[in-house]
């Protein structure tokens, strides 16, 4: 068996509105398309950042909220890789986005940093 690539990743928000501002307005994800679900009473939004990856969001009003700590099983957080942290530092700060201190991956020697989104989940930026 051979896994060639993530196809997509899906998280579940509680606001259509601010997930929408967030990931599409601040991080630029471009909409694939949007669906109302009536059967599960939810919105489900295809995103896209590149030809290969896809991020899935579930608008879910009523689901419950992240646990943080302790953490629970599951997806821990997203991680993206970008050029230079500091400049996208700059950029998510001109957006009202606030990271945590930059850290240096001990293991890869490269800068990482942590912010989240309008429901909490952790995105990591690393070089």
């Amino acid at each position: 068996m051979k896994l060639n690539q993530i196809h997509h990743i899906a998280v579940i928000c509680s606001n259509r509105e601010a997930a929408v501002d967030f990931y599409v307005r601040k991080l630029g994800f471009t909409i694939i398309r949007e669906n109302f679900r009536p059967d599960r009473s939810d919105i489900k939004i295809d995103l896209q950042i590149n030809d290969t990856t896809e991020l899935e969001l579930f608008i879910m009003k009523d689901s419950p909220a992240r646990v943080s700590d302790p953490e629970a099983r599951g997806l821990r957080h997203l991680a993206f890789r970008v050029t230079s942290v500091s400049d996208m530092i700059t950029e998510l700060r001109e957006k009202g986005i606030l990271c945590e201190p930059v850290r240096t991956d001990a293991y890869t020697g490269k800068a990482m940093t942590f912010f989240r989104d309008p429901d909490g989940l952790p995105i990591e930026i690393h070089e």
